[in-house]
């Protein structure tokens, strides 16, 4: 990590500098649809009554804009960016590159209007139709060359430990989304499923959790892995720990879709399954969130003058809840209180805007200047101000969620002595509206901050170069 190879190498910047404006678009687009679902559960009025803005169509058009559009072109500009400097090597096609960048957007634009049109399979996180699956499967396939494509012409001996983690995100990525979009179609924009019943669900939680747990827990662990030691100027605490790491979580994560679905028709061996092995993955997600935060060893006061490493570290922190939290709710008698309550909506924004999100904006702020040659970001205070917008509005909006799950799981099992429940759902949805209040705050202050990020990006490409960086350079790994 200390050493500095002289390499007369022209990187691809060009689809890492797209990839991250795009994300920061994306972004603020995804979250305030985000916050609009919100503000209609707090006013229902605000569907309009009108088809393409109601709940059940803008939901999925949220879901998977900050899951693919921000989440998904964070990762990529990323992957590209460290791929390139960690093995001295240009992405093998920069006309690939330029498919793969607007292909991406496309794709993600006719998925959103095929939502709010109505077409879905009707699957979470997989709602695209076949058309549009298809589509993405090919632009998969191009990510998959270009990265993997620039690993095989690299000038080290060593693969660094955060591509293991991008390579196995993308594998996986690919492998769970053929299975589980196999349908057959019936027209251009409607398909059945090539399952049914319970090996449908089962299939699709699958698929589901691995979603959860390779695109927004190992793919944004490769991030972790360079950017945190990046930003604090010292070398992994353990490089040895990190490769148990990745064996570990890969091995354990893909087997833990079950506990999504107890109490169902799943066979019960299956969601036992599930619980242990979302039990044992406490222990390498754990692993890595200790291994990213005692690389601050004898640096944290660091944190005292450093925005983007609080971002970074923070998110550490929220990784290391929200994968404490998962395992607890797989366990049955957790779940029987949680599931379908709003708990479970606090531990999915724990990790999506304690974890990725806060990670991903710490790498960006990281690698912005870098890209366009600047020194730093425009304003620090700015980022400073973006940090506290954001760790105020996520723990606004998961406490909120956390009080209201209680609520809710509470008020659905209580029953009177004659067996009959005592309180209706109304009386439940009722308890729960100041908590939707409170989440529209936490959620609007999340996308306040983003907005903030995207005016100090801005006023930092406005301004011309610090200096000329030239094309061929020697870089640190």
């Amino acid at each position: 990590m200390n050493t500095t190879i002289e390499q007369a190498t022209a990187y691809n910047y060009k689809v890492v500098r797209q990839f991250t404006i795009a994300t920061l678009i994306w972004g603020v687009i995804g979250m305030s649809m985000g916050a609009f679902i919100a503000a209609q559960l707090v006013w229902p009025q605000l569907n309009f009554d009108l088809p393409w803005t109601s709940f059940g169509r803008i939901r999925p058009i949220h879901t998977n804009l900050v899951i693919f559009a921000f989440g998904g072109c964070a990762l990529i500009s990323t992957s590209f960016y460290i791929v390139q400097r960690t093995c001295y090597a240009r992405l093998p096609s920069d006309i690939a590159a330029s498919f793969f960048f607007w292909g991406w957007q496309v794709m993600l634009i006719a998925a959103v209007i095929s939502y709010a049109l109505g077409y879905t399979t009707t699957k979470e996180y997989a709602e695209m139709e076949w058309p549009i699956a298809i589509a993405l499967t090919v632009l998969w396939a191009t990510y998959i060359w270009l990265f993997f494509g620039t690993i095989m012409r690299r000038k080290t001996s060593h693969i660094y430990v955060a591509n293991w983690f991008y390579g196995a995100f993308m594998v996986v990525t690919a492998m769970v989304h053929v299975v589980n979009h196999a349908a057959i179609p019936v027209t251009l924009m409607k398909s059945y499923p090539l399952y049914a019943g319970a090996t449908d669900a089962m299939v699709q939680w699958w698929f589901g959790h691995s979603v959860v747990g390779f695109i927004l827990s190992v793919g944004f662990l490769g991030m972790m892995y360079y950017f945190v030691p990046k930003q604090v100027g010292r070398p992994i605490y353990s490089y040895r720990l990190s490769i148990v790491h990745f064996w570990a979580i890969i091995s354990i994560y893909i087997w833990a879709g079950p506990h999504h679905l107890h109490y169902t028709a799943l066979p019960d061996w299956v969601q036992s399954l599930g619980v242990a092995m979302s039990i044992i993955l406490l222990a390498p997600s754990w692993g890595g969130m200790i291994n990213g935060m005692m690389t601050l060893s004898g640096a944290w006061h660091k944190l005292r003058s450093d925005p983007i490493l609080r971002f970074l570290v923070v998110a550490l922190a929220f990784y290391g809840m929200s994968t404490f939290e998962g395992p607890m709710m797989a366990i049955k008698t957790v779940n029987s209180l949680s599931h379908y309550t709003d708990w479970t909506i606090g531990h999915v924004h724990a990790g999506a805007l304690g974890w990725v999100a806060m990670i991903s904006v710490g790498s960006l702020y990281h690698m912005i200047p870098k890209l366009w040659n600047h020194a730093g970001m425009y304003s620090s205070r700015l980022i400073n101000m973006h940090f506290w917008l954001a760790t105020a509005g996520t723990v606004i909006y998961i406490a909120a969620m956390w009080v209201n799950g209680l609520t809710q799981g509470l008020m659905w099992r209580a029953i009177n002595d004659d067996g009959t429940l005592s309180y209706s759902f109304v009386e439940a949805l009722q308890s729960s509206h100041a908590g939707y209040i409170a989440r529209l705050i936490g959620g609007s202050l999340f996308v306040l901050g983003m907005l903030v990020m995207l005016l100090n990006t801005w006023l930092t490409l406005r301004r011309p170069a610090e200096q000329h960086v030239p094309a061929l350079q020697p870089v640190e790994v």
